[in-house]
């Protein structure tokens, strides 16, 4: 038997970092971010089936929902990203793995860019796929080009006799925030007549994304790392002519999307996602700015002893690697190893870079206001100051 009186811990969860007055520089979060209407959507949807109160029997599926409007969504995100037919699933990885089951076969090949999310890989794997990686130029930029797609498609179709079954391109790297020319990758791709699947888990939703200009076949994204979203949401978009395979019908149950396992989110990540929308819509109009912030910082910690910014220069997304073998050298000599970075910087109400990490860390700069970005830039400085880095 157990004691009730241990599980009182659950109650009352709360956050630190949610504090209004901190400044949060994590690159998964920034964002994730909810919309003041995304937080009240967050309340009133919050039961676990309060979509479900006007689902329509005959059709008895999540995107014929007309009351809250989820079918008008769906038409609304496909066209907001250039694409035909868009769902909501659970995460972007869900995203992958179900255009990987339903697009080929066990034993296929992929071509899939070297700086891809593990889960990628994943993915891949648990749909018994064969990854070929397209290598990137190594350090200081690890920049992948459209003539690498070219080079590693070309090797498949010599050593195999026919191309890979599809290939994926990371838009923006999780890794040094590159973003790649996804439209030209496209047009490898398509010389080939090999699908492309344009992983924007760290672009749609921030800036403009277009699969129609880019010419991509699917797109898939995060709506908690990119749309003011809740977890878990994922989005899964596709030109039309896929959407007959990969939506393709239950034989039982013919009104369910067989790969979606019918329904799929439902509650408050959709309707957060639903209800930061129009936020997104607008805010994607600011990209330019957001990238001027992003370079501005990038020039601040430039000026800190043995730190600089590691990808492609000059910054295109707000994702940023740093590399500081100053503030590592510190760390040598603290007490506190490389969580000194951390303490220093929570001290100045800025949280969000790895605790422990001096030497590499990574932060993301998007949606902050100029205010925050300059308190950022002179929390460096200062504390670069203080351990003799300038």
């Amino acid at each position: 038997m157990y004691e009730t009186s241990h599980f009182q811990q659950y109650r009352n969860l709360h956050r630190e970092w949610a504090r209004p007055d901190f400044i949060n520089l994590n690159p998964i979060q920034r964002g994730g971010i909810l919309s003041e209407e995304a937080r009240k959507a967050l309340l009133e949807f919050g039961d676990g089936y309060s979509t479900c109160d006007w689902c329509p029997p005959k059709e008895a599926r999540l995107d014929a929902i007309e009351k809250p409007p989820i079918s008008s969504f769906y038409q609304d995100l496909a066209k907001f990203l250039g694409m035909d037919v868009a769902r909501v699933v659970t995460r972007c990885r869900e995203a992958k793995f179900i255009i990987f089951m339903t697009m080929t076969r066990p034993g296929d090949i992929i071509v899939v860019d070297s700086l891809a999310h593990y889960s990628t890989f994943l993915a891949a794997e648990l749909a018994q796929l064969e990854v070929v990686e397209v290598p990137n130029s190594g350090p200081p930029e690890f920049r992948i080009t459209p003539e690498d797609y070219r080079a590693v498609i070309e090797r498949i179709i010599k050593e195999k006799g026919r191309p890979p079954a599809l290939a994926l391109l990371t838009h923006v790297d999780s890794h040094y925030g590159n973003l790649t020319d996804a439209k030209k990758v496209a047009e490898v791709c398509h010389e080939f007549n090999v699908p492309l699947i344009l992983n924007a888990a760290y672009t749609a939703g921030i800036m403009p994304v277009d699969g129609k200009t880019i010419g991509a076949d699917f797109i898939v994204s995060s709506g908690h790392k990119s749309w003011a979203a809740s977890a878990p949401t994922g989005i899964l978009a596709m030109k039309e002519e896929f959407a007959e395979k990969v939506l393709v019908r239950s034989k039982r149950y013919p009104n369910k999307e067989l790969a979606l396992l019918g329904c799929t989110v439902m509650g408050a990540p959709l309707l957060s996602l639903m209800a930061s929308f129009p936020h997104v819509t607008e805010r994607v109009k600011k990209w330019d700015e957001e990238i001027e912030k992003a370079r501005y910082l990038v020039s601040v910690l430039e000026q800190i002893e043995g730190t600089r910014q590691l990808g492609i220069r000059p910054k295109q997304h707000t994702l940023i690697h740093v590399q500081s073998d100053g503030f590592w050298k510190v760390s040598q000599q603290h007490p506190r190893r490389g969580y000194f970075l951390y303490d220093e910087l929570k001290q100045r109400r800025i949280v969000g870079i790895q605790p422990g990490l001096s030497k590499h860390f990574k932060l993301n700069t998007y949606g902050l206001s100029w205010e925050n970005i300059k308190y950022v830039g002179d929390a460096f400085l200062e504390i670069a100051k203080k351990y003799q880095l300038l």
